[in-house]
């Protein structure tokens, strides 16, 4: 399988799970709270965490944006949108935030122009959206930067999943497996695909949840996913439509805990015999 590199972390089989904190848009506008959910993926260990980035006049139609909404930020679709986006003085703050941290940050580009404004804060990898794998322009452009990119493959079909593929090729890439519902059934998570993923691409796959509680993502892990992407929030009742698919703070420490220890009970899957059970062969085996 071919490996993948973010930074100076390997991606692949051997190597420690690669856990993607999704702030998104649970920052609510708000860059303080930004820096605490920051600060929340860093005390449970995350290795990066991840913001959304859209051109709002760009990504969404005027009549969408023009659609009756109510919000905190005021009565339409646009003034949501608008007040949710962060722009470049809040993102030096998040760069600068992160470094003195030292914890890597990215976003999920939805279009060409929010490709570019990230490229100025020269960040290490690129996530495609699940919405945003039919964009062929968008594919080609992020592929032009020789990032490694992170494909979410949620509310796609094998052949959608291809075409993408085939358009980013496989070097410095991963596959995630995803359900694009918030939150997402027990019944539709389907976890099996990573190992069906895993054998058509060649790449290393990993899992971006939207299920409630932790169970799912650890489980994944098992199943061979090496990149986790759970959203993170303060407080799951909190305004907004992603934080109730969100993880607060002790199910991420929690989450994080039991990923690590996978890897640690796992093994290496060869059989020895250790040095712990020598006493128990001495008192228990009555030959050999």
């Amino acid at each position: 399988m071919k490996t993948m590199k973010i930074r100076d972390r390997l991606i692949g089989d051997d190597q420690p799970v690669f856990i993607i904190a999704e702030i998104g848009i649970n920052h609510n506008g708000d860059i303080e709270l930004a820096k605490k959910l920051i600060d929340i993926a860093k005390e449970a260990g995350c290795d990066a965490v991840k913001f959304q980035k859209r051109t709002v006049d760009i990504v969404y139609t005027k009549e969408e944006l023009e659609k009756p909404r109510e919000s905190p930020f005021g009565t339409t679709n646009g003034d949501l949108k608008r007040a949710l986006e962060f722009g470049e003085r809040q993102y030096s703050e998040i760069d600068k935030y992160c470094k003195e941290k030292d914890i890597i940050w990215f976003a999920s580009p939805w279009d060409e122009k929010s490709v570019d404004f990230l490229e100025k804060f020269n960040v290490p990898t690129y996530k495609i959206a699940s919405a945003s794998l039919t964009d062929d322009d968008l594919l080609k452009h992020v592929k032009a930067t020789k990032k490694p990119i992170i494909l979410s493959t949620g509310m796609s079909t094998i052949e959608q999943i291809d075409h993408a593929v085939k358009i980013i090729g496989t070097e410095n890439l991963a596959i995630m497996h995803c359900t694009s519902t918030y939150p997402s059934k027990l019944e539709e998570l389907n976890l099996r695909v990573i190992k069906f993923l895993k054998q058509r691409y060649n790449v290393p796959i990993g899992y971006s949840g939207h299920e409630v509680g932790i169970n799912p993502s650890v489980i994944s892990v098992v199943e061979g996913a090496r990149i986790i992407e759970r959203h993170i929030t303060i407080d799951r009742s909190m305004w907004g439509s992603d934080h109730a698919a969100s993880l607060e703070p002790t199910g991420l420490q929690k989450m994080v805990r039991d990923i690590r220890s996978i890897q640690i009970i796992l093994g290496d899957g060869k059989k020895i015999v250790y040095d712990s059970e020598i006493p128990i062969i001495k008192k228990l085996r009555r030959k050999g």
